[in-house]
């Protein structure tokens, strides 16, 4: 069972104060725990794939993280320059405004576009819809029907940095729900699968997001998870 969750999870370095010092601790954590790759900042990408080059984790990286705000063609520079650094795994944030919008043309060719330049350089795609903003099941449908179509390798929940304002001025922040989890599983194609991401910090959570349909999970709490597989 140990094996089994760690080859679940992402273990992630993307918080804006991580260092290099972090990225040395997390890839040690990664190594350790033997779990399916680490993701971290693109200019990271290069010094995690020297830190990881003896172990089978994967070198994950981040694009358009976290607002989505990036052209197209910048997002697909980001990727390809991922890649060539060493990158096997990318999680890309879709522009959020235009899924509010419904401008699926948009849509469809930007994920289209950075899914072509990740598979020519044999690298996974996952893609963020950011649920906390992207609330309405009628769009998260359609971003999983786009992602099918355009040959998409995961969808993905949020990607941790999702905060919505309050009325009162304060922020709340939800990440992976099960409801989303099992919105997105049911409406994807058979080639896709399903990351949850955001508030899996437990063994608890991992194994309910498991049920209700993610094949990997984002979590900066992979010690405690794993370790508590061990008990």
């Amino acid at each position: 069972m140990k094996q089994e969750i760690s080859k679940m999870i992402d273990h992630s370095i993307l918080h804006p104060s991580h260092t290099h010092k972090d990225l040395m601790e997390g890839c040690q954590i990664a190594a350790k725990y033997n779990v399916a790759s680490i993701c971290v900042k693109p200019y990271m990408v290069a010094d995690a794939k020297k830190m990881l080059e003896n172990t089978d984790v994967k070198i994950g990286c981040v694009i358009g993280f976290p607002a989505g705000n990036s052209t197209i063609d910048v997002k697909v520079f980001e990727a390809e320059t991922a890649c060539k650094d060493g990158a096997e795994e990318v999680d890309m944030v879709i522009n959020i405004a235009k899924a509010l919008e419904e401008d699926w043309k948009y849509l469809e060719r930007e994920i289209g576009s950075v899914t072509n330049v990740c598979h020519q350089h044999k690298a996974i795609v996952k893609v963020i819809f950011e649920t906390d903003y992207i609330t309405e099941d009628k769009i998260i449908i359609k971003l999983c029907e786009i992602c099918t179509k355009v040959g998409a390798d995961y969808v993905k929940t949020s990607t941790g940095f999702g905060f919505v304002k309050n009325e009162n001025g304060t922020y709340a922040y939800t990440g992976a729900t099960i409801e989303n989890l099992k919105l997105m599983k049911n409406n994807i194609g058979p080639n896709v699968k399903v990351k949850a991401s955001g508030g899996i910090r437990s063994l608890n959570q991992l194994l309910k997001a498991k049920e209700a349909g993610a094949n990997r999970v984002g979590a900066t709490a992979t010690e405690s998870i794993v370790q508590e597989t061990e008990k």
